[in-house]
């Protein structure tokens, strides 16, 4: 059954995509194509200005000037398909038997999760608090949680801490999401902090995995994870620029595009 705050995460991140692809919205058109009344969308606008995720103008609102990251919440129902396809593809990859696997805060390392879930001989290193609440209700996983300060953005625990205790743990596979993965940029996300946790997850592993969806391939956004020499693999989606992922491939990454 649908709950009040799923549609309204739902009719939100259908505002923020509105916002991205043409920079305004106005009430009027936005509430007849999701399908609610004004009052109902003037609410979910001003819940996003006070995010200061977009601004409000008389009649609608405008995207902010600069470039913003989508909270989980609102990422989450974003290309699902796509996700999933990815999450298939790349726990494929893994070894039978035991084995220490970890991932980074995300809404498609989210699906990977899920998809690692029956499994009886892992144990599962994360520092994002959703994906430890999901797996903590399965009792065949051995899970630890990375401790540190919650970013709600991401429902990671990031800083200090984190890094920590991940100086401490042999990881053989990391999946990683990233907010952009390209040969200018290598590994990048929004924050400096997460970066900086992500990092330190990755120098612990044996095998990086890379998991993003075609939209962010070829994206660079504000903070370096990692340079491309500690990828091993990108598994995105046929959505991805084909000209990038031939460059990531030249680069030595090896690239998988997850078929739907």
């Amino acid at each position: 059954m649908t709950t009040r705050s799923t549609r309204r995460s739902e009719r939100m991140s259908a505002i923020l995509g509105r916002l991205t692809d043409s920079g305004s919205v106005h009430v009027g058109e936005l509430a007849r194509s999701l399908g609610v009344s004004e009052a109902t969308l003037r609410r979910d606008l001003a819940l996003l200005e006070e995010q200061r995720l977009l601004t409000r103008t008389h009649g609608g609102a405008l995207a902010q000037d600069v470039a913003y990251e989508l909270p989980v919440r609102y990422r989450d129902g974003r290309h699902r398909d796509a996700k999933r396809a990815i999450a298939r593809a790349a726990v494929r990859g893994l070894p039978s038997g035991p084995h220490v696997v970890s991932l980074t805060g995300g809404t498609t390392t989210s699906e990977v999760a899920r998809r690692l879930s029956d499994r009886t001989d892992l144990t599962i290193v994360t520092n994002a608090l959703n994906i430890a609440m999901d797996l903590v209700l399965r009792p065949r996983v051995k899970l630890i949680v990375v401790g540190g300060v919650s970013r709600p953005q991401s429902y990671e625990l990031v800083g200090p801490w984190a890094e920590e205790v991940l100086s401490g743990i042999n990881i053989g596979t990391a999946f990683v999401g990233v907010d952009g993965v390209s040969v200018a940029g290598g590994l990048t996300t929004h924050d400096e902090t997460e970066a900086r946790t992500n990092r330190a997850m990755i120098a612990r592993a044996q095998r990086v995995v890379v998991v993003a969806d075609g939209t962010k391939v070829g994206r660079v956004t504000l903070a370096r994870m990692a340079d491309l020499d500690r990828v091993d693999e990108l598994v995105t989606d046929g959505a991805a620029d084909a000209a990038e992922l031939d460059a990531l491939r030249a680069a030595g990454v090896r690239v998988t595009v997850a078929p739907l």
